[in-house]
């Protein structure tokens, strides 16, 4: 296993070593000059010129590219163009918000959306099961900025239970951080709780159908044990790999929500640096949620190992193979 997770890592650096390049060179295909937008529309082209030339974005792009690289490997995101702080203080300012919610959002879909997809298995063909599928249908339909939007409007605006932006602190009181984290949770969590609803009943009855559980069932044992001590373990490992997906998803998905309820993440960084131009806040957070991405990856098959322990790693490969 520490082999494995060793080689795992070293496997790690070709890929955000790629995904460096792409996100680089999108972030030289954004619109628009930073140097102009920091110096707003009355700056002269000479201001301009030589903002550029202070900020080396005159350089050959092979050259800004290697010393984007050579920073890099410094474990150096950069400085940030509007907030001339260093990326990763910036980072690490917001992700700990963006953290909050996408947890938030992962415990309420993991909490309704396995159930869900449990019960849905149990009773297959049932009235219950057609309304389990037809509602998770329906949350990985909707899109979440039309979602939030509606929560927003109802919830806080007609109703009045829940904040509509901002976050709160815990200053304020406890209850009061909590209604500021109910809608953008129930948002981001709406297409995840739906995912795995559905991959967990498809899952259930896969393994509900297998002669084992037929023969716990013909022992006399209770339907309870027969589905959560039994079937369910069985049925853990497809429901992991699309944990570590939806993980990441959570993280992507931050950027509309964050925008919508005003939440200070890393989410919103992102948009106010694409629409402040600047490029070096853009890349450093993409790059950094890219890092995040590859290592729940890797979280998850190391699990694989801990819920099957057949899962043989001595070749090197993924656990998800075997």
């Amino acid at each position: 296993m520490g082999k494995y997770i060793l080689k795992r890592l070293v496997d790690l650096l070709p890929t955000i070593f790629v995904v460096a390049i792409i996100v680089f060179v999108i972030t030289r295909l954004i619109p628009g000059d930073p140097a102009a937008v920091m110096l707003g529309p009355q700056a002269s082209v000479e201001d301009i010129q030589e903002l550029r030339d202070d900020l080396g974005l005159n350089e050959p792009l092979h050259t800004q590219f290697f010393q984007y690289i050579g920073d890099l490997a410094q474990g150096d995101f950069g400085v940030s163009l509007t907030y001339n702080q260093p990326v990763i203080s910036l980072i690490m300012d917001r992700f700990p918000n963006t953290l909050i919610l996408a947890i938030s959002a992962l415990v309420i879909a993991l909490l309704i959306g396995i159930p869900a997809g449990i019960i849905s298995a149990s009773k297959q063909n049932s009235v219950m099961d057609y309304t389990v599928m037809v509602i998770s249908l329906i949350g990985v339909s909707i899109p979440i900025f039309w979602l939030g939007v509606m929560l927003v409007l109802y919830f806080s605006v007609n109703l009045g239970w829940f904040p509509a932006t901002g976050m709160g602190t815990m200053d304020e009181g406890f209850i009061t951080y909590i209604k500021h984290l109910v809608l953008p949770s129930i948002t981001l969590a709406t297409i995840p709780m739906a995912t795995f609803a559905r991959i967990t009943r498809s899952s259930m009855l896969e393994v509900i159908s297998q002669d084992y559980i037929k023969t716990a069932r013909a022992k006399g044992l209770k339907e309870f044990f027969v589905i959560g001590k039994h079937a369910f373990k069985n049925a853990l490992t497809p429901i992991l790999t699309v944990l570590g997906m939806q993980v990441s998803a959570l993280l992507g998905g931050a950027v509309l929500t964050e925008t919508i309820f005003s939440w200070p993440g890393m989410g919103r960084l992102i948009v106010d640096a694409i629409d402040k131009r600047d490029f070096v806040v853009v890349q450093g957070t993409v790059l950094f949620i890219a890092i995040i991405f590859v290592l729940v990856n890797l979280l998850i098959d190391v699990l694989y190992k801990i819920v099957n322990p057949r899962v043989n790693y001595s070749s090197g490969k993924g656990g998800a193979g075997k």
